[in-house]
Formats: structure tokens, sequence, C-alpha cells
């Protein structure tokens, strides 16, 4: 088992080695089990969170053996230097590989974070308390992401959790293997919003809000975001006509 931990851990290592040896038989479940599973771990007052990641196709597990990285260490690595960037993320705790002959399941660890809400509550609740302020507030933390070159590829809904701190609010991104650390222009910063929501209004309101942050005009703002929200759309609603017609 190839592993490592964050040297504020090391001391919790013969529970983190023994949570991941026996991840199958205990811990308690979290969140969506879909794609990969999650599960809850504790020790004295640490509370971990283990995302175990599904055994890959045969081309991946040959490119994860010998290749490239697998999303677990890119989860860690990619958590580490959020953190160094300013940038919120629950604390990444380490890092599991299982390896044999080929490449086989991967986990990733990390602390934690108990919130108040996540960005999904803003699309199934339009009267969520204070809900244009923790828009307009989501909105310039993105902005923020994109000055400090971090393209989020997987900013969806379910992947920013939100914490009520007083009167502002704290963002952490979660679900961190996808990402690229660059500069971005424009258009590559307005594709990042493609995926957060399909309501015009949340468009209108986060086109507003990046628009003062970046120094350019309401319209232009909201026409190129709005364009990417529908090409995602129309390229999601293809893929979904492709799938049932070849179901049986």
């Amino acid at each position: 088992m190839k592993y490592k931990i964050n040297p504020k851990y090391n001391s919790h290592k013969h529970f983190l080695d023994d949570s991941i040896s026996n991840f199958e038989t205990k811990g308690k479940p979290f969140g969506n089990q879909k794609r990969n599973s999650l599960k809850l771990f504790s020790r004295d007052d640490l509370l971990v969170n283990i995302k175990s990641f599904k055994i890959p196709n045969i081309f991946n597990r040959i490119a994860y053996s010998f290749f490239r990285k697998s999303k677990a260490q890119r989860s860690f690595e990619y958590g580490l230097k959020l953190q160094k960037l300013g940038i919120g993320t629950p604390d990444p705790i380490a890092y599991y590989e299982s390896k044999g002959i080929l490449f086989g399941r991967s986990y990733y660890v990390s602390q934690q974070l108990e919130c108040d809400l996540t960005y999904r509550e803003l699309i199934n609740d339009f009267n969520y308390e204070d809900y244009e302020n923790i828009l307009r507030q989501f909105t310039r933390f993105t902005y923020q992401l994109h000055e400090k070159g971090v393209e989020f590829l997987d900013h969806s809904p379910g992947n920013t959790l939100i914490v009520k701190a007083g009167l502002d609010y704290k963002f952490y991104l979660v679900d961190l293997n996808r990402m690229n650390f660059k500069a971005m222009d424009f258009d590559t910063r307005m594709k990042n919003f493609a995926r957060l929501s399909k309501y015009e209004h949340m468009v209108e309101i986060m086109s507003d809000e990046y628009a003062k942050c970046i120094g350019k005009s309401y319209d232009e703002v909201f026409n190129a975001m709005w364009k990417q929200v529908q090409k995602f759309r129309a390229k999601k609603r293809r893929k979904s006509k492709i799938k049932s017609t070849f179901k049986p």
C-alpha cells in the first residue's frame, strides 16, 4: 500500500492505516454513494472523511500504475496547494493507493467539515435566507479562485461547502481531483460558471457581481456567462438523448 500523510497528522498514522485496511467493514457511510464510496471515521476529537475511488477501467489502471497520478493523490496535493493559496478546503490528511501488478483502489482522507449549506441549496430553494448575499459572496469567492489561477473543473453545485461566519460566509471546495493551475482568460472564467445553474435569475446576479469584480460591463459578463451555461445544458441534453436511445 502506497501512502502519504500530512505531517500534521503523523501521530494518527495507526488510526488512518486501520481505517483504510478496514474500510469495507468499519466507518459510517456518508453522502452520495453512487460513483465512489464515502465514509466517516472518528478517533478522540478527530473526525475524518475517507473517499474510496472506484477501481478504474483497465486502461486507467495501467495509466495510474505508470504514467499518471491517481485521483486520490491529486486530491491530496491539490488540497495542500489550495491551502497555500489561501483557498478553503477541508484539511487534507492523507492519500492511500492499493497496488498489485496494476493499480487498484485509491483513498483520499480529509478532515470532516460541518457546513451550514452547499451551493445546491441555492438552486433548490430560491427563498433561502440571505439568498442573494450568499450568491454574491460565492461569486466573489469564484473571482478570487480565478485571480489566483485556479480552474476548478468540477465547479458544480455540490462541490462548494458554505459555512456562515457572522454576517459573512466562508467557502470550501471538495471533490478536488480535477483542477488546472494557470492564468485564466475571460472566456475560461465564464466557462467555469457553466455547471453552476441553469436559472437565468441566478446567472444575472452572478454576472452583476462578477462584472463589479473584473471591471467589465454587466452586459458583457452576462452574455458570455449565459452563453456558456446554454452550451453546457445543450451538451448535457444531447448526451442524455443518446443514452436514452441506446437504453434497452
